[in-house]
């Protein structure tokens, strides 16, 4: 067992040491989120790493979004000091069929997203696509775009949501600051809050849609659907 921490910078050398190839996972603390991954980028190039893959976000190049700042600086750094492919995930399904609980009690989605159209896909179909960047060639320096082939809109959620389980749901489109609120009132800490604010508003925007296709042709199947991640939440 070898251990890592972005925190402790001497303990990254030797937890990478002979490492081929890394799967550079964002961080969830965002202000420290450039240092840490600078760290991990070093310590790669140290180990004499071939190949690093970044889980960056989607359209991080042009989202106005505030958790693109981070990724676009470690993308930059990235591609200055190691070999690499990016891995720009889209959102994820499980940010939805976790709160089905309290949709349901409360009987709608609530949002500032207004008819943004959303390629959400699983943890699971991101993850896949990773393990076949790192053990599969002809990737070095690609840049994918990644997201599921239907993409939603949060109206058509509240409705994916009332077909599964015969309870009607509706969509509340609501103003940047009504929206906070309700976050508020529901007990999510102020900086959670503010980027799922800031992540809807660039959803209405259409800064979490792409039609590439690169996410299911990495898989080598369809991306799991918005129906079926709902269905196994469900079960």
């Amino acid at each position: 067992m070898r251990r890592a921490d972005f925190s402790a910078p001497d303990s990254l050398p030797g937890a990478l040491e002979g490492a081929n190839k890394l799967l550079l996972i964002s961080t969830t603390t965002v202000d420290e989120r450039v240092a840490h991954h600078r760290r991990a980028i070093d310590a790669a190039v140290v180990a004499g790493a071939s190949l690093v893959a970044y889980t960056s976000m989607l359209r991080a190049d042009t989202s106005t979004t505030a958790l693109s700042v981070t990724h676009r600086t470690t993308e930059e750094y990235l591609q200055k000091c190691v070999p690499s492919v990016v891995l720009r995930n889209g959102w994820y399904l499980e940010n939805y069929t976790a709160q089905l609980p309290q949709v349901l009690r409360g009987g709608a989605v609530v949002g500032a997203a207004g008819q943004g159209r959303i390629s959400a896909a699983t943890r699971a179909d991101y993850a896949e696509a990773a393990a076949v960047v790192l053990t599969t060639g002809g990737h070095v320096d690609k840049v994918h775009e990644l997201g599921g082939d239907e993409a939603f809109t949060l109206s058509e959620l509240a409705a994916a949501i009332s077909a599964a389980t015969g309870k009607q749901i509706e969509y509340t489109d609501l103003p940047a600051d009504g929206f906070a609120r309700v976050l508020a009132e529901a007990d999510v800490p102020a900086e959670l809050a503010h980027v799922l604010v800031d992540a809807d508003l660039a959803m209405g925007r259409g800064e979490l849609f792409t039609d590439s296709g690169h996410l299911s042709r990495l898989i080598g199947r369809p991306t799991t659907s918005l129906a079926e991640a709902i269905a196994d939440a469900l079960r």
